[in-house]
Parts: structure tokens; sequence; C-alpha cells
């Protein structure tokens, strides 16, 4: 999984090049699917769920991926805008660029406070629990690796 991450990272920062265009899109799609079949394994292996909690689980588990991929997406195209504006900047950008981003971050806090109810209903609470540490887990190091990889904004 680790190794796929790796890889999103470098796909984020191919986008810093303006030759990429509806090529890249095709991969970063690609990749995207090849993280998500990652994140489905570890899932899997993680979570040990027994055959009577299987069904709901991936059921539901299906469903969130799907309203989160869409909310990554705002994600993936706020980072290539930014990329896109990087060398002409202005403070107007700049303040539109945090605000998408404050914007997808409560996005994201809504539906994981959303779905953790719903995994509730159909989990003990501690394997939901296990369940949103894992998704954390992951996004914490997919946020970390995009920190190391993406320049602070450029103030001149």
């Amino acid at each position: 999984m680790k190794r796929k991450t790796i890889l999103l990272v470098l796909v984020m920062v191919m986008m810093m090049s303006p030759a990429f265009s509806q090529s890249f899109d095709d991969y970063l799609e690609v990749v995207r699917e090849v993280l998500n079949t990652e994140k489905k394994a570890a899932v899997a292996e993680t979570m040990a769920l027994s055959d009577s909690e299987s069904g709901a689980f991936w059921s539901l588990y299906n469903e969130y991926n799907s309203k989160l991929y869409q909310v990554h997406t705002d994600r993936v195209n706020i980072i290539k805008d930014f990329a896109a504006s990087y060398e002409s900047m202005t403070d107007e950008k700049a303040d539109a660029l945090v605000n998408r981003s404050l914007a997808y971050q409560t996005k994201l806090l809504k539906l994981n406070k959303s779905y953790y109810k719903k995994f509730k209903k159909i989990l003990p609470a501690s394997k939901a629990a296990l369940y949103f540490q894992l998704e954390s887990k992951i996004d914490d190091l997919v946020n970390a690796s995009l920190a190391l990889e993406i320049p602070l904004v450029n103030t001149n």
C-alpha cells in the first residue's frame, strides 16, 4: 500500500508540469483505481469481518467510497489548479484555493461523520472505529506524501 501511495505522490508532482493534458487525467484515474484496489485489500485484511458482517459492510463500504471518490476529486482539482497557478499566484487566487481547500475538508468531515453513524448500525462500535481509524491512517499517509511534494505558495 505504501508503494501505491508513493506512486500517487509522483502523479501529483507530475501535475506541476503544464505538459500533461487529457492523457495525464486518464493516467491519474488508473492510479486512483489501483490505490482503491490496494486499499480495499488492506481493509479486508485488517477488518477480519465475520460472514454475518461481511455483506452489509462491503455494500456500505462501496457506497461510502463512491462518495469519498467524489470528495477526493475536489482535492485533486484544487492541487491541479494550484499547480496551474503556481508561477502567477495572486492574492485572490491564493484566497480562493484556501477557501476551496477548507470546503473540501468540511465535506470530508461531514461525509465521515455521516458514514461512521451508518457503519455503527451494521458493526460493533469498535469495528466501525477500526475501519475509520484505517481510513484516517491511509488519508494521513497520502496527505504526508503530498505535503512533502507540493511546494509552498509562491509569493513573489
